[in-house]
């Protein structure tokens, strides 16, 4: 057992890191950094010009309270999370807390990354709850969208009981579950068979290919599983397509039990299948207005992603990306992509180019993206296309020589507090031996608090070491303690084949990740039924706040708009 307590006299190196993170940490603006009032933030949203909102508390409280396009990048993991979000050194970027005392500190940061137009907001969360609406959860655009959705377009829907009624006494229907295959794996619809959202379309005839066949699309709680029906009333599909109303939820607080670990998936398309589903996927989108690219077009988005975001997102199923994949784009799978656009698209106002092999997801995808108000195209899959080059000018963190140590000394030394910046639920999963959960932005207060081994050495690590290091030298400014971080961080430690354990430490208290009341197998009835209970009402205040810039298409045989 490794004893987490002192280093016998033992001097911490510094080691050059060769993994590709980069710091070069600035010291903390000593002037009055540059302030955007909440007003000109929000007509910056209406007129589509590019600006990303940093909320840079951590998702706990983030999902208490935030304005509509705001993301979530904890101060501590802006180094890891921020270049992928936003791309662009040039773009526009304001941050904010409530209250805290974070947002100078995380100017810096920003701008240690190479940003160079950095503001922060005016009055933080406060002063913007004057004059815009504050939302609740996580994913918030995308879950009001599919509110907004249903609304529209009165998109069919069957509850637990009438379904779990229907599945009884009829043979054929289908129940596809649109969720990630790893959410359907915990706990899914009896019947169910992982379809996820993305793919939807591109598979639905395998997985019916009889057009009598009924088919019950759902998601735990509500917005993928309309999102996913509506999908494929759109694009005309002969079958009767409804929602299962408020997806696992719903069947959970109707008293119906749950399968568990289940592993049935839609297979991929026969050709034939493939066709058709193809066709009603070209219908859709020309109806939508989505634009189609050609190689050329898309190297001269490229050429010019100095002067505007540019995201370069590959729609397939994350097998099929890791099989192989153009270089340059990234994997987003197409449901998740609508469902939690703001997990991989930062900047609000950017350019989204989507790629896939086969002209149905990408497609697809787009016509949702385009109606949630994003610049969208699909790369044609016609279209060769080489790897796109890295670009030059993207956001850098360059490694500098910090305090690090390895697992063998790690495990050399007998006086070492270890302090783990792993989000709590990686932590509760397994951690170093004795490891304490810190909170990233509050650890130096934690740190400061500690009593028991005041003048041990404190060794941070995280899953891989990328957020340790990020917090090494702020930890050291402000504690005057001796601080390293573990190279390779908790996934160096058990590739060196060393334990993990399961027993908590809390020097800080887990609010780091918000608890999703639609996710696992142990939430309250309470938390189920409010959750739901919250998203009917997104409609109305999506329609008070005003910088939505939501507009949902209507059916290709409806006459309109």
């Amino acid at each position: 057992m490794l004893a987490i307590h002192v280093v016998r006299g033992c001097q911490v190196k510094a080691h050059l890191t060769l993994d590709p993170i980069n710091l070069t940490k600035k010291s903390y603006h000593s002037t009055m950094s540059a302030l955007i009032t909440p007003p000109e933030l929000r007509r910056r949203w209406v007129t589509r010009q590019e600006i990303a909102l940093l909320d840079v508390r951590e998702e706990g409280p983030y999902s208490i309270s935030h304005p509509l396009w705001a993301l979530s990048v904890p101060i501590s993991e802006i180094e890891d999370k921020l270049p992928s979000l936003v791309p662009r050194l040039s773009a526009p970027i304001v941050v904010y807390d409530a209250g805290e005392g974070y947002v100078e500190r995380a100017v810096a940061s920003v701008e240690a990354l190479g940003y160079h137009d950095v503001a922060i907001l005016e009055g933080g969360l406060s002063g913007y709850a004057k004059v815009g609406e504050l939302y609740r959860d996580v994913n918030v655009p995308s879950k009001a969208f599919g509110e907004l959705v249903e609304a529209i377009r009165q998109t069919p829907s069957i509850s637990a009981e009438d379904a779990d009624k229907l599945l009884a006494s009829n043979d054929n229907v289908v129940v596809l579950d649109v969720r990630r295959y790893e959410e359907y794996h915990i706990m899914s619809i009896p019947h169910g068979r992982s379809c996820p959202g993305g793919e939807l379309l591109y598979r639905i005839f395998e997985a019916a290919p009889s057009s009598d066949t009924t088919v019950i699309v759902n998601c735990a709680g509500r917005t993928r599983g309309l999102v996913g029906t509506q999908s494929l009333l759109n694009s005309g599909v002969p079958n009767k397509v409804m929602a299962l109303r408020n997806g696992t939820i719903g069947w959970t607080l109707g008293g119906l039990p749950l399968d568990q670990n289940k592993a049935v998936r839609v297979p991929l398309p026969s050709q034939e299948a493939g066709v058709k589903a193809r066709h009603h996927a070209e219908a859709w989108a020309k109806h939508v207005g989505v634009p189609v690219i050609d190689a050329d077009e898309l190297a001269r988005l490229v050429q010019d992603r100095d002067s505007r975001s540019l995201y370069l997102l590959d729609v397939r199923d994350p097998e099929e990306y890791a099989d192989g994949h153009v270089k340059g784009f990234t994997s987003a799978p197409g449901g998740q992509l609508v469902q939690a656009t703001d997990e991989w698209v930062g900047v609000r106002g950017g350019q989204i180019v989507l790629y896939d092999t086969d002209g149905v997801r990408a497609r697809m995808t787009a016509t949702w993206l385009l109606q949630l108000g994003w610049e969208v195209y699909v790369l044609s899959e016609s279209s060769p296309v080489q790897d796109i080059a890295p670009d030059q000018e993207a956001p850098s963190w360059l490694a500098t020589e910090l305090p690090s140590i390895t697992v063998d000394e790690l495990t050399s030394m007998e006086q070492v507090t270890v302090v783990d910046l792993a989000r709590s639920p990686a932590y509760k999963k397994g951690h170093i031996p004795g490891s304490w959960f810190a909170s990233g932005p509050e650890l130096v207060r934690d740190l400061n608090n500690m009593q028991d081994a005041k003048n041990n050495m404190v060794a941070l690590t995280s899953l891989d070491g990328r957020i340790a290091a990020a917090n090494v030298q702020h930890a050291r400014d402000m504690t005057g303690r001796q601080v390293a971080y573990l190279v390779g961080g908790t996934q160096a430690w058990v590739e060196a084949g060393r334990p993990l354990e399961t027993e908590p430490r809390w020097l800080s208290q887990p609010i780091d990740v918000y608890k999703r009341p639609y996710e696992g197998t142990s939430n309250a009835r309470e938390d189920m039924q409010a959750y739901i209970d919250w998203e009917h009402q997104l409609v109305a205040q999506l329609a008070n706040d005003g910088v939505a810039c939501f507009h949902v298409k209507r059916g290709m045989d409806d006459g309109g708009d």
